[in-house]
């Protein structure tokens, strides 16, 4: 079997597979839009061949600007292959290593979205099953389940208390405050960091990663009471295809006041006002508070995710 990246002729032979699962997948249209954008790229979409057979395809995605993918949206091996773990795992294994040494310093994760519920589906547990272990066994053994949010128009903009001040900042006052947020926070990734790296480099990657979403700085404020004391930030972002918040968090002092509701809602009055119909959001399973907050505001749980990376040294 051989696994290897495609190339321009390889385009009819990718497209033309298809997933008959209930998971995730990207379907032939939208492959091809997005690789005119260069959001997918024949050097990062892998297939396993036996013969002249495409037994599996394993497409990976990053922004137009990125050097490397930055996270693997489809996984399939067709079910005549027998052992699906198997050429899964092969196939990302092979994958990943080519990354390595075209010089991606991080690893990218495999995003795999599911519906809502997807433990009460045996379908749905099945095709999760042989992914997760392929995940596993290519070394992406760090696992997240979060909860994908979704706000539209009619739910209404909630109501702040208007007890807070919502200002610009400069960087450097806003990597203060993300240093002081990642203590004590309650996010699977931030906690990992936290505890491998140190507060200043996960305060430094945090906001480094949302410079680089296509949401515009401009949109970012911090979170201040009319005394001036910093409670915390809001940084409402956008992805390729809508806005979506960010990043928001409180300052340990000032955590279980309630504040969390007003930086939501003024998160989500910033993309309404500009005329948005969709805003997503994302945050773990494990993070209770948070998603309460969602559900305070309006945000509806549209499906579930499951995030596998490899470890950081």
């Amino acid at each position: 079997m051989l696994f290897r990246c495609t190339t321009e002729s390889d385009r009819d032979r990718v497209t033309a597979v298809t997933v008959d699962e209930p998971i995730s997948w990207i379907p032939a249209e939208r492959y091809l839009d997005e690789l005119g954008q260069g959001m997918y790229r024949p050097e990062w979409t892998w297939i396993a061949e036996e013969g002249d057979r495409v037994i599996g395809r394993a497409l990976w995605w990053g922004q137009p600007a990125s050097d490397h993918p930055l996270a693997l949206d489809c996984l399939h091996v067709d079910a005549s292959a027998g052992d699906r773990t198997a050429v899964a795992a092969g196939l990302l294994t092979a994958s990943l290593k080519a990354f390595a040494e075209m010089g991606a310093r991080k690893l990218p994760l495999y995003n795999l979205t599911l519906p809502h519920g997807w433990r009460e589906d045996p379908a749905v547990a099945a095709a999760l099953a042989w992914r997760r272990d392929a995940a596993l066994a290519a070394g992406l053994t760090d696992e997240v389940e979060r909860l994908r949010l979704e706000w539209t128009p009619e739910i209404g903009i909630p109501a702040g208390s208007g007890s807070l001040v919502f200002a610009k900042a400069s960087d450097e006052e806003f990597l203060q405050v993300f240093r002081q947020i990642a203590v004590g926070s309650l996010d699977c990734e931030t906690r990992r960091n936290l505890a491998s790296k140190g507060a200043e480099v996960t305060a430094r990657q945090e906001m480094d990663f949302y410079l680089s979403c296509p949401g515009e700085r401009g949109w970012w404020r911090l979170v201040r009471t009319p005394q001036g004391e910093t409670v915390g930030l809001a940084i409402p972002s956008a992805t390729p295809y809508n806005r979506n918040v960010g990043y928001l968090g409180v300052v340990p002092e000032f955590r279980g006041r309630g504040h969390v509701d007003d930086v939501l809602a003024e998160i989500t009055r910033v993309h309404a006002e500009a005329g948005a119909e969709l805003i997503t959001a994302t945050t773990d399973t494990g993070n209770a508070p948070m998603a309460a907050a969602f559900a305070r505001a309006g945000y509806r749980t549209a499906q579930i995710r499951l995030i596998y990376s490899a470890p950081e040294s």
